[in-house]
């Protein structure tokens, strides 16, 4: 069975990054396909299952055929089956969508494009908007895989330019491809659009301890809202809901949007909230609703030192001393630069999410002590609490 080229480097890309942390791993590729794959005759929309790109691919988790699944996270509905879980949600790439013009349209923009060109997308959300931004357009819905969509494009002058995922057309390589790239305000993104997710059985410890290094918290963290709102409108394929998510300055800001199938009414709004910033967590296992403690950086080593004792605990690495070639300090006054001071502490709260988030390094004594003491005893006794 052929995996789809595009399935097939992220894949190894997610592969490349594991090996990366576990240089004895052996990890085997297993190409499968899914129905989504092989219905290319009929829109998305129509078809009305929700797990179009999952269901063939979770079937093999159950049967133990595979312990891992790479899913491009938009893919994945927002209501997993019991028994599994997203172990790992990558950086996000770029989450915007592209316009690939014909090349006899060349240099021109979709606004540009002559009245009653006519556009293609798989997707009735891109449809829907751009319908209402560009009135003198014409859709048309077309399928199947990047290399298919762009051959269609190419091939004949049925088409004046399609709408592709950015991400995708720059993990094929296919960047020079790309003639426009979508604001927020022509066209807001899918859920999850950009994001590669690792799904796997919620009860397997060690895959989800291997996976656990490749998350990214403020993927997650954006990833979380925005399908937080897909869920709450019970959005799928066949619903033309939109966001874009960004984080500022502590806070997070979610746009969201739903949109009639011919783009002329929507709802569009626009939440934040603030991000806490200190060290904390939800799990019941830390019975302190809120800890503040300081912690120097020697702390944070102290900390990796005590976790990596255990062989099954793999620690995330530390931001570097010096996050910067030149030294990081200004001339002047002899003190830390405000920007190497924000990537300090970046780094050390990405650090101290992910060893808080693990589902063996969570109940060491050690990790306890460090989020919740007021000092840090080092001749305590390791163990789990």
């Amino acid at each position: 069975m052929v995996l789809a080229q595009l399935a097939r480097i992220q894949t190894d890309s997610v592969a490349d990054r594991l090996r990366e942390f576990y240089h004895d791993v052996h990890l085997e590729i297993v190409a499968m396909s899914t129905t989504g794959d092989k219905i290319l005759d009929t829109a998305l929309s129509k078809i009305g299952e929700k797990s179009l790109f999952t269901k063939e691919l979770e079937n093999a988790l159950e049967r133990n055929e595979v312990d891992l699944v790479v899913h491009s996270l938009k893919d994945l509905p927002t209501g997993l089956p019991v028994g599994f879980t997203i172990g790992a949600v990558l950086k996000r790439e770029n989450p915007y969508d592209a316009v690939v013009l014909h090349p006899q349209n060349a240099g021109k923009s979709l606004e540009s494009l002559p009245s009653k060109s006519l556009v293609g997308t798989s997707s009735l959300r891109r449809a829907a908007q751009l319908k209402k931004r560009f009135p003198h357009l014409e859709f048309k819905d077309i399928r199947g895989n990047l290399n298919t969509r762009l051959k269609k494009l190419d091939e004949n002058n049925d088409f004046s330019a399609i709408i592709l995922a950015a991400a995708g057309l720059q993990r094929m390589g296919w960047e020079y491809r790309i003639s426009q790239i979508l604001d927020p305000e022509d066209c807001l993104y899918a859920v999850g659009q950009g994001a590669l997710a690792v799904e796997v059985r919620a009860r397997d410890q060690d895959i989800l301890e291997m996976v656990s290094v490749l998350h990214d918290p403020d993927t997650v963290l954006r990833s979380i809202a925005e399908r937080a709102f897909l869920r709450h409108l019970e959005g799928g394929c066949s619903v033309p809901v939109a966001v874009h998510t960004e984080v500022k300055n502590s806070q997070l800001y979610l746009t969201g949007a739903v949109y009639s199938l011919d783009g002329s009414d929507s709802l569009k709004e626009t939440m934040q909230t603030s991000i806490d910033s200190d060290n904390q967590t939800n799990l019941p296992i830390f019975k302190l609703k809120e800890s503040c403690v300081r912690r120097r950086y020697s702390d944070f080593e102290w900390l990796k030192n005590e976790l990596e004792r255990d062989s099954k605990i793999v620690v995330p690495p530390l931001p570097g001393k010096a996050l910067k070639r030149q030294l990081p300090f200004r001339g002047d006054e002899g003190i830390f630069e405000e920007s190497f001071i924000e990537e300090r502490r970046v780094g050390l709260e990405q650090f101290i999410n992910r060893i808080a988030g693990h589902p063996l390094a969570q109940n060491e004594r050690c990790l306890h002590m460090f989020l919740q003491e007021e000092s840090i005893d080092r001749n305590y006794i390791p163990g789990k609490v």
